[in-house]
């Protein structure tokens, strides 16, 4: 059972930037496709960014896209997610999740993670 402890957030001004980190129990974190998901008060949970086990390669939801950047170090066993130019709309609970399959596609599909941080609150003021 990986545990994922996401940190970092905080309530930022508009345009301000924000780095979050999640960091993992254990060391077959570095197997895993990775994610980050949002969650807004009254809103479902959506895609924000996903990166591949390796961390070549990185996809992001069309409304952060040129402004987050999520990165990897698997020798720490963490995510990143740099969060710049921040707007009040991006104001959620921001979640790390692990895709522990081992397939060889990353999803945007949260259904399709297996484990889940407890979050961390994020607030953009105007």
């Amino acid at each position: 059972q990986v545990q994922l402890v996401e940190s970092g957030g905080g309530l930022v001004q508009a345009g301000g930037s924000l780095r979050l980190s999640c960091a993992a129990s254990e060391r077959t974190f570095s197997n895993y496709h990775m994610g980050w998901f949002r969650q807004a008060p009254g809103k479902e949970r959506e895609f924000v960014a996903a990166i591949n086990w390796s961390g070549i390669s990185s996809w992001y939801a069309d409304s952060v896209k040129g402004r987050f950047t999520i990165s990897r170090d698997n020798a720490k066993n963490t995510v990143y997610l740099q969060m710049n130019s921040l707007k009040p709309e991006d104001t959620a609970v921001y979640y790390c999740a692990a895709d522990a399959s081992r397939r060889a596609i990353v999803v945007r599909n949260a259904d399709e993670y297996d484990y889940w941080g407890q979050g961390t609150q994020v607030t953009v003021s105007s």
